[in-house]
């Protein structure tokens, strides 16, 4: 009988009887005590990672972001060994997780976090049937793993303002599904793509830095002010020094200072400094910088608008191999692991996964492989369909 928990009743509220049904995250009311509070750039925990690499540098921002929307919008297919299902419970909880959020926007969450934390996490609503209605992601930095005595995990804390809120994870059916990359050195959490490229992320962001800084003054390098006073003296008065800095800073510093010409007193010679040859390479550091980034993401230079060497011999090829090599592996595990954990609660197997079929960069792949597998006269169709990812044809359709 197909499923229709999604209809039934919904969990009461304990605290009034009255209610229909109330069903909310179980992290929800911490949300709005959140404060700011995680330590300095140079630990490389996960938040200052996010503000320095992905808030605070265009091209963790953009490689992050075009790698979670492309993921997210790939469409989703269920199936088991028999079937593929057009309509099913769980395709309907993916499509309306929740009610602030559709499939894209859920996913889009997930993969964000996973990227840039390494870890990702959804609760699930249940009813009192203890059958899924609702889907969150949990935001990765609050999360923390409660391993048990023998290093599996047993319980999730989520921490928000020094308030805590547990998972019991001990049960057959876990509350929260951890979704992680691989971390060869934790047993727990896994390793962010911005973790391996923090150093390249740093030295962008010191790149852009130094440019702003040129700017303000002037786009010009620096130079020195030398003063020779009366009978050779070369020390100036604490009142003299002052006055000078201070006139530096109003007059000749700034955009809006530009070509505004000197004038010295007597004694005051400017000397000015040019480019060494490390500050005439800056620029190549920045863009080096930024590839190192892309790669880390996996993330094809050509698709950020980074200049150098085109390894890609054009546009399309690098968006197919964008797919091929980048989103395509990460949501065919995170959808996998999914679509395993709500199979658990709902008691069947059933498999969650991306329709490549339905991919346009994949397109001409996937009309050359159906080809292929179609002139295979030496294959039956149960073994053409498992190879183009089908399910097997039931007995009574297979025409024996």
């Amino acid at each position: 009988m197909v499923f229709d928990f999604l209809r039934g009743n919904r969990n009461e509220d304990a605290a009034s009887a009255t209610a229909p049904e109330a069903k909310a995250s179980a992290t929800g009311p911490l949300v709005a005590y959140a404060t700011a509070g995680r330590v300095a750039w140079t630990p490389r925990d996960s938040g200052s990672l996010t503000r320095q690499g992905f808030s605070g540098n265009p091209v963790g921002f953009r490689a992050v972001k075009l790698i979670a929307e492309a993921a997210a919008a790939l469409p989703l297919v269920l199936q088991d060994d028999c079937e593929r299902y057009a309509q099913h419970p769980l395709l309907s909880l993916v499509t309306a997780p929740n009610a602030a959020q559709g499939k894209a926007e859920l996913f889009e969450a997930l993969y964000g976090h996973l990227l840039l934390s390494g870890d990702a996490y959804i609760e699930a609503v249940c009813a009192e049937a203890g059958l899924p209605v609702e889907l969150h992601v949990l935001r990765s930095d609050r999360m923390r793993v409660i391993p048990g005595a023998d290093g599996w995990p047993v319980a999730y804390d989520y921490m928000v303002d020094g308030r805590r809120h547990r998972f019991d994870a001990s049960g057959p059916v876990p509350p929260v599904c951890h979704v992680r990359a691989f971390h060869p050195q934790d047993d727990h959490y896994g390793l962010s793509p911005f973790q391996a490229a923090a150093q390249a992320v740093d030295v962008h962001n010191s790149a852009s830095r130094w440019s702003k800084g040129l700017l303000d003054n002037a786009a010009r390098p620096s130079g020195a002010i030398v003063w020779n006073g009366a009978d050779g003296q070369g020390t100036m008065s604490t009142e003299q020094f002052e006055r000078l800095r201070d006139e530096m800073e109003s007059l000749h510093q700034g955009a809006r200072n530009a070509g505004r010409p000197m004038l010295l007193e007597g004694g005051l010679d400017w000397k000015p400094m040019g480019f060494s040859p490390s500050d005439m390479e800056f620029q190549k550091t920045k863009e080096s910088a930024a590839r190192e980034i892309a790669v880390a993401f996996g993330v094809p230079p050509m698709l950020l608008g980074i200049p150098g060497e085109a390894t890609f011999a054009n546009y399309q090829e690098a968006h197919r191999a964008f797919y091929r090599l980048t989103v395509l592996p990460l949501a065919t595990r995170v959808t996998a692991a999914v679509g395993r954990w709500l199979s658990t609660h709902l008691g069947e197997h059933v498999e969650l996964k991306p329709d490549l079929d339905q991919v346009p960069a994949l397109a001409s792949e996937r009309d050359a492989q159906w080809a292929r597998v179609a002139q295979a006269d030496f294959l039956t169709a149960a073994e053409k369909r498992r190879m183009l990812g089908l399910p097997d044809i039931p007995k009574e359709d297979d025409g024996e």
